[in-house]
């Protein structure tokens, strides 16, 4: 399976990050298996869907030229998709890993423990409530699976530098919700400026997108709004 990553994404993943690949896989499903992370027919294609998805980031570095040191804040991280994958094969990447619930961001720290991982930041908080500091100094923000487009926004460019990227992982519904997304993009001083198609490695078609966000003015300090308004009134 390592070697569809390594064909499909251009990657030449060394022994030892494959070993912390398969690492994760078991320190994952090991901890699925009595605290709740994933559904178990997701935990089945755990690689092919959400690893490999993970990865998918390699796509959008490459095509922008993007090296050197990067900050990367994760919003909703989860299990650690993408934040897990993306510290593992890219330690010129310090990653936040953000998300509320406690027992995600538990599960996160172990594996940074386990793998000694020192690129990884696992942390419990709402967005909101991540901090005025941190406002404006990622050069990469990503969300997968976490809201619709009017919403994460919202959440994602305020904590990018200007000039910085916000990847939203997407499906193939994705123009309906940019339609939906323009007041928003307006306010926060954001373009859509990519899409990038990839398939991921399942029996059935399984088109996915990264969507390429830039941040290209200073987004306005009131955002984001604090107590969920985000979603209950999106932009």
């Amino acid at each position: 399976m390592i070697n569809i990553i390594n064909e499909k994404f251009g990657l030449n993943l060394q022994e030892e990050t494959i070993k912390k690949l398969e690492d994760f896989s078991s320190l994952f499903v090991d901890y699925n298996s009595h605290t709740n992370l994933m559904s178990k027919n997701d935990v089945s294609v755990l690689f092919e869907k959400h690893i490999f998805d993970s990865l998918a980031l390699f796509l959008f570095l490459k095509k922008y030229n993007l090296s050197g040191n990067i900050k990367m804040l994760d919003i909703g991280t989860g299990g650690g998709f993408p934040s897990i994958p993306v510290s593992i094969c890219f330690d010129n990447i310090s990653v936040t890993a953000l998300d509320s619930i406690s027992k995600k961001i538990a599960f996160i720290q172990s594996v940074k423990e386990n793998l000694k991982l020192k690129n990884i930041h696992p942390t419990c908080s709402r967005v909101e409530e991540l901090g005025k500091n941190k406002k404006a100094s990622f050069d990469i923000v990503t969300s997968r699976a976490v809201s619709d487009l009017n919403v994460i926004l919202e959440y994602a460019i305020p904590y990018l530098k200007k000039g910085g990227f916000f990847v939203a992982y997407k499906s193939k519904n994705m123009d309906n919700e940019i339609d939906q997304a323009k007041n928003a993009l307006k306010i926060l001083g954001a373009k859509v400026v990519d899409k990038i198609e990839y398939e991921l490695p399942l029996a059935e078609d399984f088109t996915r997108y990264l969507l390429i966000i830039k941040k290209e003015k200073e987004t306005p300090n009131s955002f984001p709004r604090q107590n969920g308004q985000a979603k209950k009134n999106p932009l």
